[in-house]
């Protein structure tokens, strides 16, 4: 067995939330406990405060959870200004001389190696100013394209290789924790972490029943210090949002929303049900592995969870190594991601390298499910039709989803916004929506938010920060990944198979336009749907039939009766054509028809490339459409369409009839396939 376990530490008492009751307290102050003195690494941050809210979470879950209460924290911190000006000094002098010696290397020249140690000045002043600042850094570790190559690979390294803590804390937490020592739990446990991350460090195990296992375990003095540091990050945010005036962002709401992710990170429980929740969600898809959660052997300080062997996506040439397509996982997990934000709404905030990991068997593994957010319905199906918009270059419609979408009030002034969106999109959609980055769009979309009264809600911003992180992973693996051309697949799918009215109506705004159906907006999204791994055709099928029949469909029925009509006459016309032509040649005469109108050939053109990707498309079968065709038969609507069919059908032929007996003679008549009829012409011999 290798287990280093610990004596018992007297000389400093912990954070322990875990054996207080949440009746008990609201707020705890370690300053006003006698042996509590937990001083935060070479910063001695003593008299700090945790002020943790504790509330009951579903009964369901039987727990309870730390939550972030700005309320309390504030009245805390109020009555502490002392505290608060010390912890800000040792913010802003950093960065003073840290911005100092970068405008200082700008003027004599900057050199490789200079570069280098500044960028290793970065990396340990982010993480000496602790986990808050920590986690901007791992996001800029994930933008080759904002941050060069050498500041890169040192926030690389904030990530999993911070400064670990004393291992006699880590074994004395599991002890309290689980109620036992390291060595009466664990068979095997690693003498020192083989990582150490923003919120804790990482030993590598085995259970007595002979499963590897990672065992987390939290950093101390965590709460105090991420508390202080949030309160610190709201109060600035509400002065600028004071004082700026172009800033319409609820900046307040969005520091809230980043410190009610970070508490819940802090609590162990919480990210075991997380990564259960998740499992559940999206353990299904193709190549998606999540671990194992050991939970006889977590607590809300320690986490034990399923062992997993992996190379980080960052490290392209490691995986392609092992015969694994490295720009494949990374599919994969944007197919995920778009599960995750548009379809069940439960996400992965934090999707940085060291969370995402290529398994010697070629599977994406999502590790730390400390960090996530949920998006509500109306918010997801706000996104899908925003895309749709976009796509569609309907601007108007696009601006009315960020009023939806809650970037903008009700009330604003829609009018002068959406030319300034054509203006903004219409170069970046110039050739393909697939071409664009995401960080393209929202560095866009920035620009317009100091014009108008743009501002972004707090959810909005995790969302972003997942997206552009994952972007960053893929710029990483293949400089030419478009997240967009790999987002659409699935965006055309939901379209055509999701029954909710929001998308219903997006999907009639795309195909119908001042009353013409556009099929070319059809193929496409047949076409692109058809790669989306769990695109059935049989579903788009049923939805298709369901839909049209609905009361919704009416305008959509119209439409098909007169193409159907039009269809139909014009196949009998051929049909007619054909028969004269060939008595005409036989008799010795040449007949001329009038010309096919150029919209029937097109939208003839059109129903056979369509019948083409319907055939090309992975699980077609046309015996799959022969039940569909008594639910047709035996809808009323069908028989009414048949009536209108055939009323349409004999009006034109009247009318043809009408033109070539009695308006023959007319000249001014277009020869066209209405309006002129057959002439026989002598053929020359």
């Amino acid at each position: 067995m290798n287990v280093n376990t610990a004596p018992p530490i007297s000389t400093t008492s912990r954070f322990n939330p875990s054996v207080m009751e949440p009746d008990e307290i609201d707020v705890l102050e370690l300053d006003d406990q006698p042996d509590s003195s937990v001083e935060r690494d070479g910063e001695g941050l003593s008299g700090a405060v945790s002020a943790l809210k504790y509330a009951q979470i579903p009964a369901a879950e039987d727990s309870t959870a730390l939550r972030y209460n700005a309320e309390e924290i504030e009245a805390y911190y109020s009555q502490r200004p002392l505290q608060v000006w010390l912890r800000v000094v040792q913010i802003f002098l950093p960065f003073v001389r840290f911005a100092f010696t970068w405008w200082w290397n700008q003027q004599t020249g900057v050199t490789e190696a200079k570069q280098r140690r500044q960028a290793i000045q970065l990396r340990d002043l982010l993480t000496k100013l602790g986990p808050a600042f920590i986690k901007v850094g791992q996001a800029l570790s994930t933008r080759p394209d904002l941050v060069p190559p050498l500041y890169l690979e040192e926030l690389a390294k904030l990530q999993d290789q911070l400064p670990p803590f004393d291992n006699a804390i880590a074994f004395q937490f599991i002890q309290e924790e689980l109620g036992s020592p390291p060595d009466e739990i664990y068979a095997e446990l690693t003498e020192f972490p083989i990582a150490a991350a923003s919120l804790g460090q990482v030993y590598r195990g085995k259970l007595k029943t002979g499963e590897e296992v990672a065992v987390k375990v939290q950093r101390p003095g965590l709460a105090q210090a991420v508390t202080l540091d949030m309160y610190i990050l709201r109060q600035m945010a509400a002065l600028a949002m004071r004082r700026i005036k172009q800033i319409r962002s609820d900046l307040v709401g969005i520091m809230d929303e980043f410190a009610s992710r970070i508490f819940e990170e802090m609590d162990y429980e919480q990210e075991g049900r997380n990564a259960e929740r998740f499992t559940q969600l999206y353990g299904h898809l193709p190549d998606i592995y999540v671990p194992r959660i050991y939970w006889q052997y977590t607590g809300r300080r320690v986490l034990t969870m399923e062992w997993i062997t992996g190379t980080k996506l960052t490290q392209p040439e490691a995986i392609r190594s092992q015969g694994i397509d490295a720009t494949y996982l990374i599919d994969v997990g944007v197919q995920c991601s778009l599960r995750q934000l548009l379809e069940h709404g439960f996400f992965h905030a934090d999707p940085h390298p060291g969370n995402l990991l290529a398994t010697p068997d070629g599977k994406l593994a999502y590790l730390d499910f400390g960090m996530m957010s949920e998006v509500k319905p109306h918010q997801r199906y706000g996104l899908i039709e925003a895309i749709v918009h976009l796509v569609n270059r309907d601007f108007e419609g696009l601006a009315r989803d960020y009023v939806n979408l809650e970037f903008l009030t009700p009330d604003t002034d829609l009018t002068p916004i959406i030319p300034a969106f054509a203006e903004v999109f219409s170069d970046a959609l110039g050739a393909t929506v697939a071409e664009i980055n995401i960080k393209s769009i929202t560095d866009k979309l920035s620009a317009l938010m100091y014009e108008y009264p743009f501002r972004v809600p707090a959810y909005y911003a995790l969302i972003i920060r997942s997206l552009v992180t994952l972007e960053g992973i893929a710029i990483n693996v293949d400089p030419n990944f478009k997240v967009l051309s790999k987002a659409y697949p699935y965006v055309s799918k939901r379209l055509l198979t999701d029954p909710a009215p929001q998308l219903r109506t997006s999907l009639r705004d795309l195909l119908f336009k001042d009353g013409s159906f556009r099929w070319n907006r059809l193929e496409n999204l047949l076409r692109n749907a058809r790669n989306s791994s769990d695109y059935d055709l049989g579903q788009v099928v049923d939805q298709t039939v369901d839909y049209l029949f609905s009361e919704r469909g009416e305008m959509i029925r119209s439409y098909l009766v007169n193409e159907i009509v039009v269809g139909l006459d014009a196949i009998g016309l051929n049909a007619w054509q054909t028969a004269t032509s060939a008595i005409g040649e036989w008799v010795g005469l040449t007949v001329t028809h009038p010309a096919i109108p150029p919209s029937t050939e097109k939208n003839l053109d059109h129903i056979q490339r369509i019948w083409s990707i319907l055939q090309e498309t992975r699980g077609f079968d046309p015996t799959k459409i022969l039940p569909v065709l008594p639910r047709l038969f035996l809808k009323p609507e069908t028989y009414q369409m048949g009536q209108q069919v055939a009323e349409g059908l004999t009006q034109r032929v009247l009318a043809r009839l009408i033109r070539e007996f009695l308006l023959a003679d007319e000249p001014e008549l277009p020869a066209t396939l209405e309006s002129t009829p057959p002439r026989l012409i002598p053929i020359e011999r």
